[in-house]
């Protein structure tokens, strides 16, 4: 096939051309001019990512970004539906990432049916940590309600992990992140979700800078193209030029290297590459052809979520 006749699908985007998705005041027109740089970026689908916050704040920004999805059909043509990627995180020290702790929370299903309710319909996928949801009831009561639900941020063990898996779990969100720089040599959760692979399918974050190049091309290897997806998890500083930008409430600095860091602090938060960008990455480094690409940039993320 030719090279980029396919259109991209992102099932994880915090921001866009300078606008953070997560803004408390995020406006129509914001979302508009980043949706009209998706589009001309080669994406005929994204799922907007609202990150944890206290839950007060998480549930004004989703029925926010929902109604504006809603009222504005060019909108609506790009944004597919929202990714909740918090609360229900693992709290631990390089598990959480760059979510706030303070924010963390255990599972619960009346947290869910309000972040659910306030979705009004969009919400398609929940990332949640399965070690935080009891008896996975809220992982069966997303399932229920036509929500994908991804594991992430996590150290969840086997038995957690089939668990979670036989009550509806699908995906896992960008293995080999959101989880300490130091694991245990073989029992670790990138080997127990690795070893699930076909059981549900795998996201990774392709920038070449959340894991080396030649790690990613060998998790591929291990998952298989049918069973990984790339995303950018890109925050606003994708498809824009360095400098300070947000994500959320956490200052963010982005400097010529493309790293996405928050301010004073040495850890990832999200990535400031397009998803062409990282194809173009892929292609150059792994030598992956253009079929297994399109599987992965878009052929994969539309069918885990029946498009």
């Amino acid at each position: 096939m030719n090279i980029n006749k396919y259109k991209y699908f992102d099932l994880q985007v915090n921001g866009y051309a300078g606008v953070d998705f997560n803004s408390i005041s995020l406006t129509e027109e914001q979302l508009y001019s980043a949706c009209s740089k998706l589009q001309k970026d080669n994406l005929d689908g994204i799922l907007a990512t609202i990150i944890t916050d206290d839950l007060k704040s998480m549930i004004m920004k989703i029925k926010k970004i929902s109604a504006l999805i809603e009222q504005n059909s060019f909108i609506k043509s790009i944004i597919k539906g929202i990714h909740i990627e918090g609360p229900f995180l693992n709290p631990t020290k390089g598990y959480r990432g760059a979510h706030p702790k303070d924010d963390i929370i255990p599972a619960s299903l009346k947290t869910a049916k309000e972040i659910m309710d306030a979705g009004n319909g969009f919400i398609k996928l929940f990332t949640l940590a399965p070690e935080m949801d009891s008896n996975f009831n809220v992982i069966k009561f997303l399932t229920e309600n036509s929500v994908v639900v991804s594991a992430g941020h996590s150290n969840a063990s086997m038995k957690e992990l089939h668990g979670a898996i036989d009550n509806g779990l699908k995906l896992y969100t960008h293995l080999g992140n959101g989880s300490p720089s130091n694991l245990p040599r073989h029992d670790n959760i990138i080997n127990r979700v690795l070893s699930l692979a076909g059981k549900i399918k795998i996201c990774f974050i392709g920038d070449g800078i959340h894991m080396p190049l030649f790690a990613l091309k060998n998790y591929i290897n291990s998952a298989g193209y049918d069973n990984t997806i790339i995303v950018t998890d890109c925050m606003a500083a994708a498809s824009a030029p360095a400098g300070r930008y947000s994500v959320s409430h956490i200052e963010i600095e982005v400097r010529e290297d493309r790293i996405v860091r928050e301010v004073g602090k040495e850890n990832l938060a999200g990535s400031a590459i397009t998803m062409k960008e990282s194809e173009d990455l892929l292609r150059e480094y792994t030598n992956i052809s253009s079929d297994e690409l399109e599987k992965m940039f878009s052929i994969n993320p539309k069918r885990i979520l029946n498009i």
